[in-house]
């Protein structure tokens, strides 16, 4: 029976580690294998190369503590191909396999790891032009004149600083224009210290008249 560790990664901290680790514990259960150990990594980006549970992972793998590291979907363990191939390389040379449950794809053999290099190359290029379309509509809408990047927010903003200080609190005051709690603040400290630097008004000056003794 060979033993078999499972790696798990999640991007967001919102994200649950349980939903890749139930998928996986089936398929192993399914096929007989034995899981010995468990690595994750949560709320850390694929294109990070070094992370806490991948680099457990690749050290115990080094020690040959597994025969197998299965993950749910190849993107799971990197995000560009350079460093995905580099995982692989590294788990090819300690004699440990590779298997992806999306990709229904293992590196057992030549076919495997060839399949894993077109998918890597595939991912990576519609990542680049998703990349260079973005670029280009920015262009685009530069050139036309138009705001790029986020909208600026319809607010009234002397409204908004009134209500503030007129008593209202900072959470019925975000909600009822729409933005947040931390916008409220800024905005607020803004009017105020506008208003403190703002030059006191000359009043005009009296015209005095003489009258002259008849």
């Amino acid at each position: 029976m060979k033993r078999v560790a499972l790696y798990l990664r999640v991007s967001n901290p919102t994200q649950f580690l349980e939903n890749q680790s139930f998928q996986l514990r089936e398929i192993c259960s399914r096929r007989g294998l034995e899981i010995v150990a468990e690595y994750s990594d949560k709320g850390i980006s694929g294109t990070k190369a070094r992370r806490p549970g991948l680099d457990a992972l690749m050290r115990d793998a080094r020690k040959r503590k597994f025969d197998v590291v299965y993950v749910a979907a190849f993107d799971r363990i990197a995000r560009s191909v350079r460093h995905f191939l580099q995982v692989l390389d590294e788990l090819e040379s300690f004699g440990v396999e590779f298997c992806s449950a999306r990709e229904a794809i293992d590196t057992s053999g030549p076919m495997g790891r060839l399949f894993l290099t077109i998918i890597g190359s595939i991912s990576a290029l519609e990542h680049d032009l998703i990349r260079d379309r973005i670029k280009q509509g920015m262009a685009r809408r530069r050139l036309m004149g138009l705001h790029v990047g986020r909208q600026p927010l319809d607010v009234n903003h002397r409204a908004l600083v009134a209500d503030r200080l007129s008593g209202m609190s900072l959470t019925d005051v975000a909600k009822r224009y729409g933005v947040s709690r931390a916008s409220v603040v800024r905005w607020v400290r803004e009017a105020k210290q506008m208003s403190s630097v703002s030059p006191t008004p000359i009043q005009p000056k009296h015209e005095v008249r003489e009258e002259v003794a008849a």
